[in-house]
């Protein structure tokens, strides 16, 4: 049987939804995709390099209460409502992670939640 814990930390804002900030079952943990908010809830939107920092701190933050790095990041996703933000969010991304890369899929969508530029998601496994 899988134990099943949900994380939370204050470090990274709260959920939007009926949905945790992040789960850890075995040796793997789950991110929900993180907006550009900060802990407090602010919004950034006026410049995608801050946006995709931000959105990545966040990752970080919930990866660290759930027990885990960066380093230990398999599969990473990026949703991107303007694809002309791909090289300016790549150069940001390669400030988080280093080789060997996790894999990533980087998809175009027409909207997110608040109206946000980005949302990323990651899993990591640990242990």
């Amino acid at each position: 049987m899988t134990i099943r814990r949900v994380i939370s930390t204050a470090e990274a804002p709260g959920a939007l939804g009926p949905y945790s900030q992040g789960v850890r079952a075995g040796g793997l943990v789950y991110t929900s995709g993180q907006l550009p908010l900060t802990p407090s809830g602010e919004l950034i939107r006026d410049d995608i390099a801050r946006a995709a920092r931000q959105a990545l701190e966040n990752v970080r933050a919930i990866l660290t209460a759930g027990g885990a790095t960066m380093s230990d990041v398999v599969k990473v996703t990026v949703y991107l409502t303007d694809m002309a933000h791909f090289a300016t969010v790549n150069g940001v991304y390669a400030e988080f992670f280093s080789e060997p890369f996790p894999a990533r899929t980087c998809v175009a969508v027409a909207r997110l939640p608040l109206d946000a530029p980005l949302e990323i998601e990651a899993l990591a496994v640990v242990g």
